[in-house]
């Protein structure tokens, strides 16, 4: 299946268009990255690839808040999961504010 996320600004409920986030998978003895996007005009990334492993998304949130104006504690967040079942899809969504985060496993 596949990998999505959904960000938002929880400051404001809004989505945070434009975040850069990238998809990594571990080797065993480090990290190979998968893909790099932007969030879309919802704060979305969908269908990334999935398969089973340890996989981390890293999103650019420091950056992201320099943007709007907001300095950041957390220059990024990283988020580390694990899939086990190939055929079901994992939904990440991070909801963040300049100085916290949450993240859930979605469905």
């Amino acid at each position: 299946m596949s990998i999505s996320t959904h960000v938002l600004d929880a400051t404001t409920g809004r989505p945070a268009a434009g975040m850069s986030v990238t998809l990594w998978r571990s080797t065993g003895d480090g990290w190979a990255q998968v893909v790099h996007a932007r969030t879309d005009d919802d704060g979305r990334i969908t269908d990334w690839p999935s398969r089973p492993g340890v996989h981390r998304i890293v999103f650019a949130t420091g950056p992201w808040w320099q943007d709007q104006g907001k300095e950041a504690f957390h220059p990024e967040v990283v988020v580390t999961f694990t899939v086990t079942d190939p055929d079901a899809h994992q939904h990440v969504p991070l909801l963040a504010s300049p100085f916290s985060y949450t993240t859930y496993r979605g469905s």
